[in-house]
């Protein structure tokens, strides 16, 4: 078993270096990253998707140092990822007029309020590792999820999450866009977008996801089982910039 995954960690090496260093360019880039899940107002779905789906070209206007926002949901869940050229971006971003008018509005369209319903749910992330964004506009879906490194598993998930960019960009064309992310010490994401269920389901019969379904019984708390499938998020794509 130790010679099979020091053989593919070997492959994924060779695949990295061989992919015009791109997982060196992420890491010069500092790019960094925002999801916030958030879950509508009683009988406020609809307007929530609305106001999100408009909030797009806003985006696209006022803030050059936002790379990509998506605008997701999952029936009453509402979500938004994002992702930046560096932390000052990001930073600019939660001081924008998107930000400024999802306050203002936040006590209608969300449980919970501001407070409770956005801020709480802000998971900020560093870029680990990334395939970058083709045929973004015809994606319809989304997916999120979220990884708790396994008790001193932390260097080793996060080392897989930094290899497996370049895997997804030569391996998986159905996945329009993938991203591995460092939330904090213990805490990794991964979110991909696809143009329909097909290209979803390819992503997780291909070699990422077999690699994570292989190490998560040593890499991620809870294994693949209780560790990753359940926190698994799928969610339609609303807007993106």
């Amino acid at each position: 078993m130790k010679a099979t995954i020091l053989q593919i960690l070997s492959a994924l090496v060779v695949i990295s270096t061989t992919t015009v260093g791109y997982a060196q360019e992420n890491a010069m880039n500092n790019e960094t990253a925002s999801f916030i899940e958030m879950p509508a107002a009683p009988g406020q779905a609809q307007a929530f998707a609305e106001f999100l789906t408009n909030a797009a070209p806003l985006v696209e206007e006022t803030e050059p140092g936002t790379k990509l926002w998506f605008a997701l949901q999952a029936q009453d869940t509402l979500a938004i990822f994002d992702v930046f050229v560096d932390e000052k971006a990001r930073d600019a971003h939660f001081a924008g007029r998107v930000a400024g008018a999802l306050k203002q509005n936040a006590d209608k369209l969300v449980d919970g309020g501001w407070d409770a319903g956005v801020v709480a749910n802000i998971n900020n992330a560093n870029v680990l590792s990334a395939k970058d964004a083709v045929d973004l506009y015809t994606a319809t879906t989304a997916t999120f999820i979220k990884l708790e490194a396994a008790p001193g598993q932390s260097a080793q998930l996060a080392a897989l999450l930094k290899a497996a960019g370049p895997i997804v960009r030569q391996t998986e064309p159905a996945t329009l866009f993938w991203v591995g992310l460092q939330i904090d010490e213990t805490t990794f994401a991964i979110f991909d977008i696809f143009s329909g269920e097909a290209g979803r389901d390819a992503h997780f019969a291909g070699r990422v996801a077999g690699l994570l379904n292989e190490k998560s019984s040593e890499l991620v708390n809870g294994g693949w089982e209780n560790g990753v499938v359940p926190n698994i998020k799928n969610f339609d794509i609303l807007a993106i910039k």
